[in-house]
């Protein structure tokens, strides 16, 4: 799923929320918002020797992450190959340049 397609999904979520609440921008239950936070204190508190909280936030975080399909990573791959040839040339003949500019004026 794209970025463009989550932002959509999140709003429109957003959008359903609001309107089962009547419109109302504070919850109609109170007790709702401590149990989002008493869970959120309980996801935080969890870890381990071998598996401390941070290596699970890492992992939570890479999950959330959108990655390329195959298709744009090669097609973006043969962008900066082509790239780097470009730029490799260019500057190889500016040193070429330089060097015989070098060697025709300074160094006789």
């Amino acid at each position: 799923m794209g970025r463009e397609a989550r932002r959509a999904q999140a709003r429109a979520e957003r959008r359903q929320q609001r309107q089962g609440q009547g419109g109302a921008r504070s919850p109609r239950n109170p007790a709702a918002v401590t149990t989002t936070s008493s869970q959120a204190s309980q996801v935080r508190s969890r870890g381990s020797l071998l598996r401390p909280a941070w290596i699970i936030d890492i992992v939570s975080e890479l999950r959330k992450v959108t990655w390329p399909s195959r298709q744009e990573v090669g097609y973006l791959t043969f962008v900066v190959i082509v790239i780097s040839i470009i730029i490799g040339l260019i500057l190889g003949s500016a040193d070429l340049a330089f060097g015989w500019f070098t060697e025709q004026t300074i160094l006789r």
